[in-house]
C-alpha cells in the first residue's frame, strides 16, 4: 500500500494592514500658517488656534486627554470668538471646538468632526481653500478610520495643486477603505489618484489607477462610479492618441450613464471636442448644437457656442458659424468676464480663421491673447498669438471657394444630441 503523504498544517495568520501616513501641511513655514493669510485679523487667529487644538486632541489617546490643554484656554478662545465676531453659521460650527480645550472629554469625535466639516465647507464656499483643507484634515484626524474623510482631503489638496499632499491622502484612503470594506471610498480614491496623475501628465499611471477604479466599481455594482471611470479612461485614450479605444470607451460611458444623467453634458462635450480635434467636424457640430441649447449658465453656454462656431466652420457650415459666433460674442460682452473667456475667444478665432474671415479671427484672437496675458495662461496666449499672426498675414486674401459636401452625423453623435435634447435645459 502506498504511504500517505502528510502535509504540514496551514498556518492562518491575520493580515495586518499598514496605513500610510499623510501630509498635514505643504510648503507653508508652519502648520496652519496659510489660514492666517486667508482669514483676516482675529478670525484668522481664532481658526488657526482651533484647528491646531483639534489636531492635538485627535492625535492624543482618549485616556490621555485629561489636562491636555492649559487652564483658561477655553476662556481665551471665547474671548477670541467675541473679538472675531464670526457670522452666525460659522459661530455655530465653531462652538464645539471652542469648548474642546475646557473639557476635552465633553464631546465625541463625531461631534468634533461635524464641527470641522461645517467649518471646512464654510471656508471652501468663500474660496479659502487652505482653511478648508485644514479643517477637512481635522475631520480625518479625529476619525482616523474614516476613508471618506481622507479622500475628501485629497480632493481639496488636488484642487489647490498640492499634489504631494493629495497623493498621500488618496493612498491613505485606499488603505483605510480596503480595511473597512468601504468600497465607495476605495473606488473614489483610485479615481482621485488617476486624475492626479492625469494632471501631472503621466498618462500610463493615470490609466492604471482608473482601471483599478473601474474594476472596483464593477465588482461592487457602483453604477455612477463605473460610468465615471469609463469617462476618465476615454479622456486618457483620447490624449494618448488612441482613437479606436477612445470611441469604444465613450460609447460604454454613455450606455452606463444613461440619457438623463447629470454628467452626460460633460461626456458629450468631451467627446465632441475629441471629434473636432480629429477633424470630424460634422459629428462635433451635432453635439455642440444640442449642448448650446441645453446649457443655461452663461459661461457654460458660451463655451458650447464657441465650440459650435469652430465645429461649424470646420464642417463648412457658414450659416451655423455666423449664428453661433454672434450669440457667443454678444454674450461675452453682456456680463462680467469668466475664467474661460480666453479659451472661448480662442475657439471663435480658430473658427473664423478656418472660414477665411480674417477680420473676425483677428478681433477674437486679440481678445484671447489679452485675456490670457492678464490671467497668466501661457498656452492660450501662445495659441491666440499664432492665430493672430496668421490672420494678419492673410488679411485681404480672399479665400478660394471650395464647396465641401458635409458628412451626415454618425449614430453615436445623434444619440448624444437626442439624449441632451430630451433632458431639457440645465
Amino acid at each position: 500500500m502506498r504511504p500517505r503523504r502528510l502535509t504540514p498544517p496551514v498556518r492562518r495568520t491575520t493580515r495586518r494592514w499598514r496605513t500610510p501616513p499623510a501630509l498635514l501641511h505643504g510648503s507653508e513655514p508652519f502648520e496652519g500658517a496659510e489660514i492666517l493669510d486667508e482669514a483676516p485679523g482675529p478670525l484668522g487667529v481664532l481658526l488657526f488656534h482651533l484647528i491646531r487644538d483639534v489636531y492635538l486632541w485627535g492625535q492624543t489617546p482618549p485616556d490621555e486627554r485629561d489636562g491636555l490643554f492649559a487652564g483658561g484656554a477655553d476662556e481665551a478662545h471665547a474671548e477670541l470668538m467675541r473679538a472675531a465676531a464670526p457670522e452666525p453659521e460659522l459661530a455655530a460650527a465653531l462652538l464645539p471646538l471652542v469648548r474642546l480645550t475646557g473639557a476635552p472629554d465633553a464631546d465625541s469625535p463625531e461631534v468634533v468632526a461635524a464641527a470641522c466639516l461645517a467649518a471646512s465647507q464654510w471656508a471652501d464656499a468663500r474660496g479659502w481653500t487652505a482653511t478648508a483643507i485644514a479643517f477637512q484634515q481635522g475631520v480625518a484626524v479625529v476619525l482616523p478610520a474614516d476613508a471618506g474623510a481622507s479622500y475628501a482631503v485629497g480632493r481639496l489638496a488636488r484642487r489647490r495643486a498640492e499634489h504631494a499632499r493629495a497623493e498621500t491622502w488618496f493612498r491613505r484612503a485606499v488603505s483605510l477603505a480596503r480595511q473597512s470594506g468601504d468600497w465607495t471610498a476605495y473606488t473614489q480614491a483610485f479615481s482621485g489618484l488617476g486624475n492626479l496623475y492625469l494632471l501631472r501628465g503621466n498618462l500610463p499611471a493615470a490609466r492604471r489607477f482608473h482601471l483599478r477604479s473601474l474594476r472596483a466599481a464593477r465588482r461592487h455594482s457602483l453604477r455612477e462610479m463605473h460610468a465615471g471611470a469609463l469617462h476618465d479612461l476615454f479622456v486618457i485614450a483620447a490624449q494618448s492618441q488612441q482613437p479606436d479605444d477612445a470611441e469604444r470607451l465613450a460609447r460604454a460611458a454613455f450606455e452606463v450613464y444613461g440619457a438623463g444623467h447629470r454628467r452626460l453634458p460633460h461626456l458629450a462635450g468631451d467627446v465632441a471636442c475629441f471629434w473636432m480635434e480629429n477633424g470630424r467636424f460634422e459629428q462635433a457640430q451635432a453635439v455642440f448644437q444640442a449642448l448650446a441649447a441645453h446649457m443655461q449658465v452663461p459661461a457654460e453656454r458660451e463655451i458650447a457656442l464657441a465650440n459650435l462656431a469652430r465645429a461649424a466652420a470646420g464642417a463648412g457650415d457658414r450659416r451655423a458659424f455666423e449664428q453661433a459666433w454672434t450669440q457667443a460674442w454678444r454674450s461675452l460682452d453682456s456680463h462680467e468676464a469668466s475664467e474661460h473667456e480666453g479659451t472661448i475667444a480662442l475657439d471663435l478665432a480658430r473658427g473664423a480663421a478656418m472660414l477665411g474671415d480674417h477680420e473676425r479671427a483677428e478681433s477674437a484672437a486679440t481678445r484671447a491673447a489679452r485675456v490670457a496675458a492678464d490671467r497668466g495662461e501661457a498656452r492660450t496666449r501662445m495659441a491666440a498669438e499664432a492665430v493672430l499672426d496668421q490672420a494678419r498675414r492673410q488679411r485681404g486674401v480672399r479665400p478660394a471657394d471650395e464647396p465641401r459636401a458635409p458628412e451626415p452625423p454618425e449614430e453615436f453623435a445623434l444619440d448624444l444630441a437626442r439624449a441632451l435634447s430630451a433632458a431639457g435645459p440645465r
